[in-house]
C-alpha cells in the first residue's frame, strides 16, 4: 500500500471545491489509509484527534443523553452533537473527526433526510468523519461475556456498512474509557480484522513505568492457542486518557482561553504556541516515533462544535508558522487510524504483551474491583437477556417467516438484540451508572423479552405443529408460576439451544402433592414433590404463592426441544414404582453417583467434597464474610463505591458471627439438599442433582443490614489445603483462561498497596484453584469479582451494599433499595466441580457453556389445535442431523436477508488444556442441519459484515522476531476443520422446505 501523502495534495487545497465534487474526488481515491492527510518526515508530527466521548447511559438514560433532556444531572444533548459536528465538517475540509457509539449514531441517523445522509456518506468517504469501535456501545471488557460482545459489535458494524457503505466499518478499536482491558476482547477485535486499538485507562504504576521504557505503544499477542499472525493486535495507551492536553479544551463544557490573535490586546498566540510545544515534545519522550495523537474532546464534548474547531484551526495554522523559524512540529487534523498508519511505516519492531490489563488502579488506593460484582440482579439478568436473544435468534433462523408473522403477533428480535447491545455498555452491566439509568437498562431489556417471547411462541408453533397457549413463567428463581399452580395438567416444552443433548433439572411452583411426568414418547419421568423453601416463601412479598415445587429432570436434543406432559394425580403415578433414598452412612452428607458432599456435625458448614468416580477426596470449608467498606481516612479519602472496592481490613468478618449456622435436610430420589441459613439475611442451599457431576450452591443475600453505619461487601470463601503458591486462575470474558499470581503483575514491577482490592480480577464464568494434581474449579452464573488472598482458597464477591460515593463522577452510593425499598435481595448459584487436573478442562468448559446457553422452558395448559388443518403435531424436535462434537459450540445462529443465515463455530478449548478435546475437530456444513437445504457457503470475517478473503490487516513485528503468516485456505463446506480457540463465521445460503418443518 502506497504510503499516505505520496504523489497526493494536501487537503487545503480543495477547500473552495463544492462538497458534491470533492466527495466524488475523495472516493475516487479510496477511503481508509488511502485518505490520510499528508505528514512531513524529519518533523515532530502531532496528529490531532477530535473525538467525543458519549457514554449510552451513565448520569442520564440514553433517550434523555440523545435529546438532551435532564440537563440538570448533565448537559448533553448528542443530536445536537452530531448536528453541529457534520455542519462544521462540510464548513472546512481539512477538518476531521471520529466517532464511536453506533446506538446515538442509529438514532440520529433515522431523523436525517435524504441529503444528509448522502452527506454524511460522502464525508466517511473521505476519511473526515472516522467511525472507530463499531460497536453498537464502547463495551465493557471484564464483565461482559464473548458471545455477548461478538452481538454488539456484528450489530454496530453491519448498521455501519448497511447504511454508510463499505468505508464506514472501523479499523481501529477505540476503549478508551472501559476500567482495564480483557484478552479476550483484544482478541476479538482481532479476529475481527482490526489493524490496531487504543486505550485511554491502564494501571497509574503500570502507565508509568511504560513512559519510562517508551513502551506506551506494543504488539499484544491476544491468544495462545492462534496464530500470532491472526491474533497479535497493536496497541497504544493514549496519553491523557482520552481528555485533550491542559489547558487546550475549547468545548462550550471547558474553561480554557481560547486563541485570541490580531490586534486583540487579548492577544494570546505566543502564549498558546509555546504552551502547546512544550507539552508536545515531553510527550514525545514517551513514545517512540516522531508521531504523536492528541485527543481533542472528551465527554458529550462538540455540542457546540464551531467553538473546538475555530480554536483548533488556529492553533494548527500559528503552531505551523513557527515552522519559518526553525520549529520542527506539524501540527494536523487526523484520526487514529491515520495515526496508525504513520507507525506501520515507521517499520519498527514492538514490545509484545500476553496478558491483560487488569486490575485498573488509578492511584495507590483506587482498584476499580468494585464493580466486577456491583448491581449483581442487573448482571444476571443482562446474562439471562443473551441468553433468551440466542434462543430467539435461533428459532427465528430455523422457522423463518412463520416466527415473525404468526398466531401469537408479530414477533421481533431487534428490540432485544439492541437492549442486550447497550447493556454491554461499560457504564452499563458494570453496576456504575445511576439507579433510575440501572432501573432503564432494566425496562429496556424486559420490552425486548416482550417482542422476543412472541417470536419464540411463533416459531414453537410453526415447528411442533400445534398451537398452544404458551406461557413464559419469568418468576421462577422464587418459584412463581401462575399456570403450574393453578393447572391439573399442563406441558412443559423444553428448548435447548446447544450443540449437543442436555439433561437438565425442572423444578415448578405447584399446589398438589403428587404429580405425573411423561416424556415425548409416553414414557413416564420420575418426579418429586418437595415443600418451598421458607426462604424463597419470604422473597415472594405479598404474593404467597405454591407451598410445593415439582421436580423432574427433563432432556432435550441439540438445538431442539422436548415436550413433557404434567399431569396431577391423587395417589401417585402406578407406572412409576416408588424409588426409596439411598441408605446414608450418616446424616450429615449429600451424594448422588459422582460426587459426595460431608457437612461438619458441630457447625453446618461444608466440610469435605470427593469425587467418587476418580477417588479424589478434598477438604473444603465453605462460608460467607463481609468486608468492611472504607469510608475515607487520613491517608486518603478514597471510599468503596460502584466502581473502587476498598475493604478497610484484609480480615473479613463472618456473616455468621460465632453461632453454629441453621440447616435442614431434603433427600429423594431426584436431589439431596442441605439449606444453610448464615443470618437472617444470607441463606445458601448446597445441592446434588442426581446424575449431574458439580455441586449446585445456590445462595441468596440481602437486605445487606447497613444500620451499623458501616457498607458491605459479601463474598462466599472457599478455603482448602490445596498448595497453590500464590496462583489462581481466572476467565476472560467467558473464553480464555489467565494465570494469576497474588501481588504479581507479569509485565511491570508492582509496588502493592491494597492486599485485598489489588488482587481481585474479574471472573465472567469461572475460578480455579490447583495443585500439581488436583483443581477445584466455581462457575458463576454472573460476572463476578474473585480472588485468592491465601494459598488454598479461593473467594467470590456476591453482592454490595456501600453508604458512599467513590467520587469516579456517579455521584450516589450504590445502595440498591430494591422493591420493598429495605434493600436488594440477590439470588444465585455457584458451579463446584472437583477433578483431576488432567480432565479439569473437559467438565468446566461444558458446564460453563450451559450456564451461559441453558435451556429454556416453555408452558402451556396443553390440547391446542393443529397450527395447519392435518398437521401432526411434533412432540420432539432437533433441527440438527447429528449433535456436534463436544469441543465444537454453535455460538450463534441468525437470520440475515432472506434465505441467508449468520453461523458461528467455535472450538471452545484451549490448546494443550485437554488430551481429548483440544484436537482439531472437522464439521461437514452441508450435512449438519435437518430443517433446511444448504445450497453455498460463504467464510465471513468473525464480526460477520465482510467476507473473509477480503480483509487484509497491517503486519507489525513483534520485538522477538517476525511471525510467519500462513493464506486463507479456500472452504470446502464438507470439511471445516476448527482448531483450539477457533471462531469461524460463515454466510449460509439455503432453500426453503417444501414441507412445513414440523413435518420433517
Amino acid at each position: 500500500m502506497t504510503a499516505p501523502g505520496s504523489g497526493m495534495a494536501a487537503p487545503g487545497a480543495a477547500v473552495a471545491v463544492p462538497l458534491l465534487l470533492f466527495g466524488a474526488a475523495a472516493a475516487a481515491a479510496g477511503c481508509g489509509y488511502q485518505s490520510c492527510p499528508p505528514t512531513r518526515p524529519g518533523f515532530l508530527n502531532v496528529h490531532l484527534v477530535p473525538h467525543t466521548h458519549d457514554d449510552v447511559g451513565w448520569l442520564k438514560t440514553v433517550e434523555q443523553y440523545f435529546y438532551g433532556v435532564r440537563n440538570d444531572v448533565q448537559h448533553a444533548g448528542v443530536q445536537y452533537i452530531l448536528d453541529s459536528v457534520v455542519a462544521q465538517l462540510v464548513a472546512e475540509p481539512s477538518r476531521r473527526f471520529i466517532y464511536a457509539e453506533v446506538a446515538f449514531l442509529a438514532r440520529w441517523w433515522r431523523l436525517q433526510d435524504e441529503a444528509t445522509r448522502d452527506t454524511v456518506r460522502q464525508l466517511v468517504e473521505q476519511g473526515r468523519l472516522e467511525l472507530v469501535g463499531g460497536g453498537w456501545s464502547m463495551a465493557d471488557e471484564a464483565v461482559t461475556h464473548y458471545s455477548a460482545g461478538l452481538e454488539q459489535l456484528g450489530l454496530g458494524r453491519g448498521f455501519l456498512r448497511r447504511e454508510l457503505g463499505p468505508c464506514a466499518p472501523p479499523r481501529v478499536a477505540w476503549q478508551i474509557d472501559p476500567f482495564g482491558h480483557s484478552l479476550q476482547s483484544a482478541a476479538t477485535f482481532a479476529q475481527m480484522g482490526y489493524d490496531g486499538l487504543f486505550l485511554g485507562r491502564v494501571d497509574h504504576q503500570d502507565k508509568a513505568q511504560r513512559e519510562q521504557r517508551r513502551e506506551l505503544e506494543l504488539l499484544w499477542r491476544t491468544s495462545g492457542s492462534l496464530q500470532s499472525t491472526g491474533s497479535d493486535l497493536f496497541t497504544g495507551i493514549l496519553p491523557n486518557v482520552y481528555n485533550p492536553p491542559t489547558g487546550f479544551c475549547w468545548d462550550q463544557l471547558c474553561s480554557d482561553p481560547p486563541v485570541v490573535d490580531g490586534d486583540s490586546e487579548e492577544n494570546n498566540v505566543a502564549t498558546i504556541v509555546s504552551t502547546f510545544l512544550d507539552i508536545a515534545t515531553n510527550q514525545a519522550k514517551s513514545y517512540r516515533t516522531n508521531h504523536i495523537i492528541m485527543t481533542m474532546g472528551s465527554d458529550f464534548h462538540y455540542e457546540n462544535a464551531n467553538l473546538w474547531f475555530k480554536n483548533m484551526d488556529k492553533l494548527i495554522a500559528h503552531v505551523n508558522a513557527r515552522q519559518a523559524n526553525g520549529s520542527r512540529v506539524h501540527v494536523l487534523y487526523s484520526t487514529p487510524s491515520c495515526y496508525l498508519w504513520e507507525l506501520h511505516q515507521a517499520n519498527l519492531s514492538w514490545s509484545l504483551k500476553m496478558d491483560d490489563f487488569f486490575p485498573y488502579s488509578d492511584g495507590p488506593h483506587q482498584f476499580w474491583t468494585g464493580y466486577f460484582t456491583s448491581r449483581p440482579a442487573l448482571k444476571r439478568y443482562e446474562r439471562l437477556s443473551n441468553n433468551f436473544l440466542q434462543i430467539c435468534s435461533q428459532l427465528e433462523a430455523l422457522a423463518g417467516p412463520a416466527a415473525r408473522d404468526g398466531p401469537y403477533g408479530p414477533g421481533d428480535s431487534s428490540v432485544l438484540r439492541e437492549a442486550v447491545a447497550v447493556a454491554q455498555h461499560h457504564d452499563a452491566v458494570t453496576g456504575t451508572e445511576k439507579q433510575d439509568v440501572a432501573n432503564d437498562y432494566a425496562k429496556q431489556l424486559a420490552m425486548g423479552w416482550e417482542k422476543c417471547q412472541l417470536l419464540v411462541s411463533n416459531a414453537l408453533s410453526s415447528l411442533s405443529g400445534t398451537k398452544e397457549t404458551f406461557t413464559f413463567c419469568n418468576s421462577l428463581n422464587v418459584s412463581i408460576c401462575p399456570l403450574t399452580e393453578a393447572s391439573s395438567q399442563f406441558i412443559v416444552l423444553l428448548y435447548n439451544p446447544l450443540g449437543r443433548r442436555v439433561s437438565w433439572p425442572i423444578r415448578l411452583p405447584v399446589n398438589g402433592v403428587s404429580y405425573t411426568v411423561t416424556d415425548p414418547h409416553g414414557q413416564p419421568v420420575p418426579s418429586e414433590v418437595v415443600p418451598v423453601s421458607i426462604v424463597t416463601h419470604g422473597l415472594r412479598g405479598n404474593d404467597a404463592g405454591a407451598m410445593q415445587e415439582l421436580l423432574f429432570q427433563a432432556s432435550a436434543p441439540a438445538l431442539g426441544f422436548s415436550t413433557f406432559t404434567v399431569t396431577q394425580s391423587p395417589h401417585g403415578d402406578p407406572r412409576v414404582p416408588p424409588v426409596q433414598p439411598p441408605v446414608l452412612p450418616q446424616p450429615w452428607d449429600i451424594h448422588n453417583e459422582h460426587l459426595r458432599v460431608l457437612f461438619d456435625p458441630l457447625t453446618g458448614h461444608l466440610k469435605e467434597i470427593q469425587n467418587l468416580a476418580k477417588n479424589i477426596s478434598l477438604p473444603v470449608f465453605q462460608s460467607f464474610y463481609w468486608y468492611n467498606a472504607s469510608v475515607g481516612n487520613e491517608e486518603s479519602s478514597q471510599a468503596s463505591g460502584a466502581y473502587i472496592f476498598r475493604p478497610n481490613s484484609s480480615e473479613p468478618i463472618p456473616v455468621s458471627g460465632s453461632k453454629q449456622i441453621s440447616t435442614s435436610l431434603v433427600k429423594n430420589a431426584l436431589v439431596q439438599e442441605l439449606h444453610q441459613n448464615f443470618s437472617s439475611w444470607c441463606s445458601q442451599v448446597v445441592r446434588l442433582h442426581a446424575g449431574q457431576p458439580y455441586v449446585e450452591l445456590e445462595w441468596t443475600v440481602g437486605p445487606i443490614p447497613v444500620e451499623d453505619g458501616w457498607g458491605k461487601e459479601i463474598i462466599s470463601r472457599f478455603q482448602t489445603p490445596l498448595r497453590t503458591e500464590g496462583r489462581f486462575y481466572t476467565d476472560s470474558n467467558g473464553r480464555q483462561i489467565l494465570e494469576r499470581r497474588r501481588d504479581y503483575r507479569p509485565t511491570w514491577n508492582l509496588s502493592q498497596t491494597e492486599p485485598v482490592a489489588g488482587n481481585y480480577y474479574p471472573v465472567t464464568s469461572r475460578i480455579f484453584i490447583k495443585d500439581k494434581k488436583i483443581q477445584l474449579t466455581v462457575l458463576t452464573d454472573r460476572s463476578q469479582g474473585g480472588s485468592s488472598i491465601s494459598d488454598g482458597s479461593l473467594e467470590l464477591m456476591v453482592h454490595r451494599r456501600l453508604l458512599y460515593d467513590d467520587n469516579r463522577g456517579v455521584g450516589e452510593p450504590l445502595v440498591e433499595l430494591g422493591a420493598d425499598k429495605r434493600g436488594l435481595v440477590v439470588r444465585g448459584r455457584h458451579l463446584l466441580l472437583l477433578d483431576t487436573v488432567q480432565a479439569a478442562a473437559d467438565g468446566h468448559r461444558l458446564r460453563a457453556q450451559e450456564l451461559f446457553m441453558a435451556p429454556y422452558p416453555v408452558l402451556a395448559p396443553g390440547g391446542g389445535p393443529s397450527y395447519r388443518p392435518g398437521q401432526h403435531g411434533l412432540q420432539e424436535f432437533s433441527a440438527l442431523r447429528r449433535e456436534l462434537p463436544p469441543s465444537i459450540h454453535l455460538l450463534t445462529l441468525a437470520p440475515r436477508d432472506t434465505g441467508t443465515l449468520l453461523l458461528r463455530l467455535e472450538h471452545q478449548f484451549e490448546r494443550g488444556e485437554s488430551s481429548n478435546s483440544s484436537q482439531p475437530v472437522t464439521i461437514d456444513l452441508l450435512d449438519l442441519f435437518s430443517t433446511f437445504t444448504i445450497t453455498s457457503v460463504q467464510e465471513m470475517s468473525l464480526g460477520g459484515d465482510q467476507p473473509l478473503d477480503a480483509i487484509s490487516r497491517l503486519v507489525w513485528t513483534p520485538a522477538t522476531g517476525p511471525a510467519q503468516s500462513q493464506p486463507v485456505a479456500k472452504l470446502d463446506p464438507r470439511r471445516v476443520t476448527l482448531q483450539p480457540m477457533d471462531i469461524r463465521t460463515f454466510l449460509v445460503h439455503y432453500e426453503e422446505p417444501g414441507a412445513a418443518p414440523g413435518g420433517l
